[in-house]
């Protein structure tokens, strides 16, 4: 299962991390990522990190938000700075989870955190 935390409110330009921890049985997770929806918006991919590290971001979020990894800990983190109203939302992780090392996946979401920027 993943446990996301971090969120809070915040002014506008200022940072938050989000962090979002799995457990369980994990013998590797493969992608973790970042969706966000906002009040009467679809739910949208932020962030994505593969397992190797390669990571791709919303065109939205370019350059103000950051995707880690520390697989020790098996937490994906999401760093956002410069916030705007507009990055108001519930966030939510994602992460695909081989549980037993036999080559397939179980896709898991975490139970959302409320960020909330204030203009």
């Amino acid at each position: 299962q993943l446990q996301a935390s971090g969120g809070g409110l915040v002014q506008a330009g200022g940072s938050l991390r989000l962090s979002c921890a799995a457990s369980g049985t994990i013998f590797s997770i493969n992608f973790m990522d970042w969706y966000r929806q906002a009040p009467g918006k679809e739910r949208e991919l932020v962030a994505h990190i593969a397992g190797g590290g390669d990571t791709n971001y919303a065109d939205s979020v370019k350059g103000r938000f950051t995707i880690s990894r520390d697989n020790a800990k098996n937490t994906a983190y999401l760093q956002m700075n410069r916030l705007k109203a507009e990055d108001t939302a519930v966030y939510y992780c994602n992460a695909g989870i081989d549980p037993y090392g036999l080559g397939y996946q179980v896709e898991s979401w975490g139970q959302g955190t409320l960020v909330t920027v204030s203009s």
